[in-house]
């Protein structure tokens, strides 16, 4: 019985660590982060705070946050203490931070 219970124990955490990490690997192609770039420097936004949260890639934006499109790419932005922060907008979670 302990057998078993140490083996689903260790096939919970190696799931829940693949689930994380294919969470976090979102790439974002050249092209793509170029286009982004281009659009951004043409369409300037405003920089805004958003007090309690830290800018990672992973962490999910608050609703009250408004979220930018590009054209013809999946991803928003919104430029953040200066930052863009390029966000999936279907999770809301910040997926690059562009410098």
């Amino acid at each position: 019985m302990r057998m078993h219970l140490t083996t689903a124990a260790a096939g919970l955490l190696l799931l829940a660590g693949v689930g994380a990490a294919a969470a976090q690997d979102v790439i974002i192609q050249p092209e793509q982060e170029t286009v982004i770039k281009e659009y951004v420097h043409k369409q300037p936004l405003a920089s805004i705070k958003i007090p309690g949260v830290e800018l990672n890639v992973g962490t999910a934006l608050p609703d009250t946050v408004e979220l930018h499109e590009v054209p013809n790419v999946k991803y928003r932005y919104v430029v953040v203490d200066n930052q863009t922060v390029v966000v999936d907008p279907g999770t809301r979670k910040i997926v690059k931070i562009i410098q």
